[in-house]
């Protein structure tokens, strides 16, 4: 299989479920649903990437809206870019919840506002539908190893049935709270992320200005109090310069504006924050809107 890696599950309890947006991270998402024995639905905008996705995975089945994919559905699932992509794939005539039945459940991994989440929990709620919103982290890798980490807000019944489905394409799904708490918890491991690697960043190039081996730093400072995901995964990819790993800058500043205008609602003070989204701005202007966040680097050099 070209996008999704076997991974060894299987679900006791074969469900009907639909995905909607089959991108870097929805198509082997939805992918894994499927080798776990789901019978699975998709909808793309662009079509061509469903009848793609159903000449992989034989059983497949694709609707020409989200209304009628996710028509039948037990759980729908969603991956798409942002409230507005979010909106369009769940409200109005062709909208999934149109097709819903009741009961159903819609469980929205992508990285929007906490405001789009609560929302839409309100709009399926006055309808007898169920909504979960769940932002993953672990990038493509994550979704083609069917390792991500699944950060939910919804109602605790509707979790408990999503969760062992879900479990196909991850290694932890957590309720954090009510609607919003999912895409609350996405915004806070995006705050890390962007400083940790902006101080990665900082440490490469002072060890490359200091005429260090910085490979060796690495490996040593690994071992210490220093290590994090981002030194063992990026560190010296950041140092060979390649920056073709995924998660891209024009994503990364669509986040942390999401961050930065929840922090304007709540009070919090992100100072480190807002100055790493002005240096992905910076990356940004230098050519760098599809290179991964680990380019902040570029900036430096």
């Amino acid at each position: 299989m070209s996008s999704t890696n076997a991974k060894p599950y299987l679900s006791s309890t074969s469900r009907k479920v639909a995905f909607l947006g089959l991108g870097v991270m929805g198509f082997p998402m939805a992918g894994h649903l499927a080798l776990a024995g789901h019978q699975v639905s998709v909808y793309n905008r662009n079509a061509a990437k469903a009848v793609a996705f159903c000449a992989e995975f034989p059983g497949a089945s694709h609707g020409l809206t989200p209304r009628a994919a996710a028509a039948g559905a037990d759980i729908v699932f969603c991956c798409v870019g942002n409230d507005d992509d979010l909106r369009a794939v769940t409200l109005g005539a062709d909208g999934a919840f149109a097709g819903m039945q009741t009961g159903a459940i819609f469980v929205d991994h992508t990285t929007a506002s906490a405001d789009v989440a609560r929302e839409l929990y309100a709009a399926a709620k006055n309808i007898g539908l169920q909504f979960v919103d769940a932002p993953v982290s672990g990038g493509q890798a994550g979704a083609q190893n069917g390792a991500l980490t699944v950060m939910c807000g919804g109602d605790a019944l509707a979790f408990d049935v999503v969760k062992p489905v879900g479990m196909a394409f991850s290694k932890a799904f957590a309720l954090m709270g009510q609607s919003g708490a999912g895409q609350l918890t996405k915004m806070v491991n995006q705050i890390c992320i962007g400083g940790l690697v902006q101080a990665l960043s900082e440490a490469i190039a002072f060890g490359q200005k200091a005429g260090l081996d910085v490979e060796q730093v690495l490996d040593v400072i690994g071992k210490g109090a220093a290590q994090s995901w981002q030194l063992d995964n990026r560190g010296k990819t950041m140092v060979a310069d390649k920056f073709d790993f995924g998660f891209a800058v024009d994503w990364m500043r669509k986040d942390l504006g999401l961050v930065l205008d929840e922090a304007k609602r709540n009070g919090a003070r992100l100072p480190v924050t807002a100055l790493v989204d002005q240096f992905y701005a910076d990356v940004q202007a230098i050519g760098g809107q599809r290179w991964d966040t680990s380019s902040l680097i570029k900036r430096l050099r």
